[in-house]
């Protein structure tokens, strides 16, 4: 990591503490954390989960509705909005390359937004040490990568929007638009609509496990509930297909690479074209 690349990381971090979304999006997880606690979701049981390992699932579920589209509106305007302002014509006059600009950004974006919900995570388990509760760290490491690839996938994704667009207002429309249809391929809509329509129910079920969504909340069920019970019919096609421990990995793997695809996109076309 060269010297260019550390000063735009630097200067994209300040920017972003000094921005009140900031710490309303840290005090949120913080404060959802300390809420349950407080109303006893730990000593609540799911499928024989209790304790810290119950507030963890809830903790994900949350996750899974509030950092998607946070991630999508709060990065999708970060270089149309720098072109927009002028601040992407003043840096780039600098000796600064492209990449470094583009990197810096988003390595800038991808640790404002995951610390907090890391700390956040962290303290619960911490604090479950302090008033004795089992701390079930096997759990805490695989759902904090959850949430980290679940924060690349869309900070690459957003990123690479944000180059393409050619104003904010188109920036946050089309995340918004890709938000809707991602949500709605979630086994609501467009599962139901094909279903309806007699399409193959494999399928119908593979192509929903493209979903980064999907397969973000599978992902988190499968590692607390083996049989996928509270998915009904559809925890066989996806059980019978692969093991536990393959669509683990697969849930890790798949929204990393899918992410970095985008970001590499986006940086390619940075580079390649007038974006100033």
């Amino acid at each position: 990591m060269n010297n260019t690349l550390i000063q735009i990381l630097k200067i994209d971090i300040k920017q972003n503490l000094r921005s009140k979304s900031f710490w309303v999006y840290s005090l949120l997880f913080g404060g959802f954390v300390a809420i349950m606690f407080t109303t006893g979701i730990t000593e609540s049981q799911v499928v024989g989960f209790v304790g810290l390992s119950r507030l963890m699932i809830t903790f994900m579920q949350v996750s899974m509705v509030i950092l998607p589209i946070y991630v999508l509106i709060s990065t999708v305007r970060s270089v149309v909005g720098d072109r927009e302002n002028g601040v992407l014509e003043y840096q780039l006059s600098l000796p600064i390359s492209y990449s470094n600009y583009y990197w810096g950004k988003f390595i800038g974006r991808f640790f404002v937004i995951y610390v907090p919900v890391f700390i956040a995570f962290l303290g619960a388990a911490i604090w479950g040490l302090f008033i004795n509760l089992d701390v079930p760290w096997d759990l805490f490491i695989l759902y904090s990568a959850l949430l980290a690839v679940m924060v690349f996938f869309f900070l690459g994704l957003s990123m690479f929007l944000s180059t393409i667009t050619k104003s904010q207002e188109m920036a946050l429309s089309t995340a918004f638009i890709i938000w809707l249809f991602l949500v709605a391929f979630m086994d609501i809509l467009l599962i139901g609509m094909m279903l309806k329509m007699r399409f193959n129910p494999e399928i119908v079920i593979g192509s929903s496990i493209l979903n980064p969504l999907q397969v973000f909340r599978t992902g988190s069920l499968i590692l607390f509930d083996p049989k996928l019970t509270v998915m009904g019919p559809v925890s066989y096609f996806v059980l019978d297909t692969v093991s536990r421990s393959t669509f683990i990995i697969y849930a890790l793997v798949y929204p990393f690479i899918t992410g970095l695809l985008f970001t590499i996109w986006g940086n390619r076309y940075f580079k390649s074209h007038d974006v100033v």
